[in-house]
């Protein structure tokens, strides 16, 4: 006789209680995320939760791009006021890699060092920072946006 495994939402879950989001290191921090998680109605669908990431996935796109334009255009500010911005959206999701990149772009675009505290006159200097925090934070991003994905079972 054939033995027939009903699914248990419960099977997904980790030990913690989490659902299943992968593990992702320290790129994710899953309590921040699983607060958005719990806001869900249906844990299968996940339309709230989903909504809020591809969201950001969008926004962080178009930041992506702006970044590049201010970067070409060396507008420090412009690139400062994008790190800040992106830098909100990436916490609220728990996007913590993602979140320090952005960090550092703010602050080497409001002409300061990395930690924000110490000032840093050399406009070239700080380019070319917020020009390897950028390549940095768009390899962070695909890291998160491909888990992401997985757990949304999104496979595009």
């Amino acid at each position: 006789m054939a033995t027939t495994h009903r699914h248990d939402a419960a099977e997904d879950r980790s030990e913690d209680g989490s659902s299943s989001l992968p593990d992702c290191g320290d790129a994710i921090d899953a309590i921040t995320f699983e607060q958005i998680l719990e806001m869900d109605d249906d844990e299968e669908e996940r339309e709230f939760s989903r909504s809020i990431v591809y969201g950001f996935f969008e926004q962080a796109e178009g930041t992506f791009k702006k970044m590049e334009l201010s970067l070409q255009k060396g507008d420090l500010r412009q690139l400062s006021s994008l790190g800040h911005f992106l830098k909100g959206s990436s916490a609220t999701l728990g996007l913590n890699k993602v979140k320090e990149s952005c960090e550092l772009i703010q602050h080497y675009g409001a002409n300061t060092d990395g930690t924000g505290t110490m000032p840093e006159d050399d406009d070239a200097k700080c380019l070319e920072r917020i020009k390897e925090s950028l390549a940095k934070l768009k390899v962070d991003y695909a890291e998160v946006e491909k888990k992401l994905r997985q757990f949304y079972h999104d496979s595009s």
